[in-house]
């Protein structure tokens, strides 16, 4: 892991008179106005990168991404992960009892309330306990959304190394409400409440470009076109909890592996690899060379020109991952890369599951669509 730098984005241009599309928005009238329309989604969002709601995501070691948000009256700034594998916004507490935390001043915000409500959480990896609390929560760098009433925990245990460890705050969780602790409205089921966004999608951007100063970018209420090539291919939502989709195989070197009769996968930007049964993760680590080293899987960085490439079958699209794209270089120099994929699992009803995380994000630009339950997909610009 390693540090990395805030990105710097070009901002917005002001625009002389206000837009109908933010006069609407204001007066809570937009989405009743494009319904009356009956404008299809993808014609209306075709000028989305212009949408101001942008927010600039560092890049930590092509693991992490995460952008700052301010919660309180007058703000308080924090580091958070944006995560589309949980539904709930945590921060670390003035009161937190952890080496890990000890952040958020309840007092210091003239609009904060206490609701009082125990929290508790168990991710993948780590957790953390505390109570929840209500104040304003800003997100965006350039325009900024400023949600209203948001609940959110306060966390006042973080036990173990995992956040101590983190190079982030907290967590912003961006999946249905149906998985929020305590029955929490999520933060962008707030912003779609409160008439903060133009439609109800956000998409996101993780650049794995070493050369770029860019680390990534997310996007609410439209998407960037100019972060992908070609257009948009919609995938269907299986279940609403998770962003969960259906794979219909995966490829390795043109030929299926697995998932022949299709699985259940779900689109995790919390997830920093591509996850999947441990069986099989231990059978696509033999197809494609990796050895066990120091608790992870490795190749050597002068074989991937000969290793195959794996491809996700995705509502009949192929999506191709060269070894490049699949494996992770260390930032040490040394001669071995860490192979993309990890065993992880995800035990009945909730699975089993793939996981496809950073490491396929990073290659396909995704769009979330609350409005029509599914995801876009499709290549990143290089």
């Amino acid at each position: 892991m390693f540090t990395g730098q805030m990105s710097s984005f070009p901002r917005v241009p002001l625009r002389r008179h206000k837009s109908l599309r933010k006069i609407l928005r204001e007066h809570g009238q937009l989405s009743k106005f494009w319904k009356a329309q009956k404008l299809d989604m993808i014609q209306y969002t075709e000028d989305c990168s212009t949408v101001p709601e942008t927010e600039p995501l560092m890049n930590y070691l092509d693991m992490e991404y995460f952008g700052q948000i301010s919660i309180g009256t007058p703000p308080q700034n924090f580091t958070v992960l944006f995560d589309t594998g949980s539904s709930n916004l945590w921060v670390p507490s003035i009161y937190c009892v952890s080496k890990a935390c000890g952040k958020f001043h309840p007092s210091d915000s003239s609009t904060y309330s206490e609701v009082g409500t125990p929290f508790s959480i168990q991710y993948g990896t780590g957790s953390l306990s505390g109570i929840i609390g209500s104040d304003q929560v800003t997100v965006s760098r350039v325009e900024g959304i400023t949600v209203s009433n948001q609940q959110f925990a306060e966390s006042v245990s973080e036990p173990g190394n995992t956040f101590l460890d983190a190079e982030f705050d907290g967590i912003l969780g961006l999946a249905y409400p149906s998985l929020a602790v305590d029955g929490v409205t999520p933060v962008f089921d707030n912003m779609m409440a409160q008439n903060l966004v133009d439609l109800p999608i956000f998409s996101v951007y993780m650049n794995r470009n070493p050369d770029s100063s860019v680390g990534g970018e997310l996007v609410f209420g439209g998407f960037d076109p100019s972060h992908f090539s070609g257009t948009l291919n919609w995938v269907p939502v299986t279940k609403q909890g998770y962003w969960q989709i259906q794979l219909d195989n995966i490829q390795v070197g043109g030929t299926v592996a697995f998932c022949a009769e299709g699985c259940q996968a779900i689109v995790d930007t919390g997830t920093s690899l591509i996850t999947g049964p441990s069986k099989e993760i231990k059978e696509m680590q033999n197809y494609i060379g990796a050895v066990p080293t120091d608790g992870e899987y490795a190749v050597e960085c002068n074989n991937l020109n000969v290793m195959p490439d794996v491809t996700f079958t995705i509502n009949g699209i192929p999506y191709t991952l060269s070894p490049q794209a699949y494996t992770l270089m260390n930032s040490d120099g040394m001669a071995f890369c860490t192979s993309g994929f990890q065993g992880l699992n995800m035990q009945p009803p909730a699975g089993p599951l793939w996981i496809l995380g950073d490491v396929f994000i990073g290659q396909f630009y995704s769009v979330f669509d609350r409005g029509n339950n599914r995801i876009g997909l499709a290549p990143v610009v290089p």
